[in-house]
């Protein structure tokens, strides 16, 4: 048993066995799904470190329906073919497969998709919480955490911070696209926000904005789209009708930004040389639009894994903390 001022925790047990906290829990627990020589590496660190479980958390474990809900508040039918949700998927379902849990996905924008939802959580149907693409004042939010079962947002809403979130830089990775644009000469540029209802589209507009002052440009240069192809290519037309001085544009999204490029394309415009164009996310498509985009990584698929732990830990009675994943700007033939 080790000496200290206080008692060994799980992580700390998982490190000692050389496993995730998660397998340390099955064990503890005694769920399926646990080879034999984890079992045994886990039982000899805790006689090891002398860890006593939580009696508390190891009864809520042992009541577990063994489901998380992933509930994305859009009922909109191309949803699958936006490669974000689909990274942020295979996320998630990464980390489900290292637990005992299944998922159960809920498209919950809808009436009839928000009572599916309340239905599984009133029936306790699940164990926890993830929420995706919440608006200001979304009902989702409210009806998860009034059910008492761990909640995780991924990203932040508008009208408050939740307890647990995972995030991405949005606000600082569109910061760096637009000092990007101004480093290389561009003096008149646009944007094409995000929906400005949701965190991550007031997010990456208030980094335009906070570049732009601080270079001492004007940011007035502004279209507004909802992360679509079809609104970006809406938003482009707009620039260029209303601002026939614009010089660079950064566009909120990659799905947007390919809108913009099209746009572009057939009103003759040169990208770069006439007007460079910066879009956000770097999904796979970025690198295969005409020309490929310079764009602002996130990782994706990290949020979604990083989400699914952040819930796993609740569930298993930790308090683990929010978790906002850096962005990385990726420079190719369009800035």
């Amino acid at each position: 048993m080790t000496k200290s001022d206080r008692p060994p925790t799980l992580e700390e047990v998982a490190q000692r066995a050389g496993l995730s906290t998660g397998t340390v829990s099955r064990v503890i627990n005694n769920a399926q799904h646990v080879s034999k020589k984890a079992r045994q590496a886990v039982e000899r660190a805790i006689e090891e470190l002398g860890y006593v479980p939580n009696t508390s958390a190891r009864s809520l474990a042992t009541q577990r329906r063994g489901a998380v809900v992933l509930a994305i508040s859009s009922d909109d039918p191309a949803l699958f073919a936006n490669l974000f949700f689909a990274e942020v998927i295979t996320g998630v379902n990464a980390m489900i497969e290292e637990t005992d849990l299944e998922l159960l996905l809920v498209l919950a924008a809808s009436e009839r998709g928000r009572e599916r939802f309340a239905r599984i959580l009133q029936s306790r149907g699940a164990d926890g919480v993830m929420l995706l693409a919440l608006r200001e004042n979304d009902p989702l939010s409210r009806m998860a955490e009034d059910s008492g079962v761990p909640v995780v947002h991924g990203g932040r809403s508008l009208d408050r911070t939740p307890q647990w979130y995972v995030d991405a830089d949005n606000r600082g990775g569109a910061h760096q696209a637009v000092e990007h644009l101004i480093a290389r000469g561009r003096r008149n540029i646009g944007t094409v926000t995000g929906p400005l209802d949701m965190h991550v589209g007031v997010s990456r507009y208030l980094g335009f904005r906070e570049a732009m002052a601080l270079a001492g440009l004007a940011d007035t240069r502004v279209a507004h789209g909802d992360f679509s192809e079809a609104s970006g290519a809406k938003g482009m037309v707009r620039l260029l009708d209303e601002h026939p001085d614009l010089d660079a544009v950064f566009v909120a999204s990659d799905a947007m930004a390919a809108g913009a490029l099209t746009v572009l394309r057939d009103r003759g415009h040169e990208v770069p040389g006439e007007i460079a164009v910066v879009g956000f996310n770097d999904i796979v498509t970025a690198q295969h639009t005409q020309p490929a985009l310079t764009t602002v990584r996130q990782p994706i698929e990290a949020l979604g894994r990083e989400m699914t732990r952040v819930l796993v830990r609740l569930i298993e009675g930790e308090r683990p903390t929010p978790l906002i994943l850096p962005t990385e700007l990726v420079i190719r033939d369009s800035a």
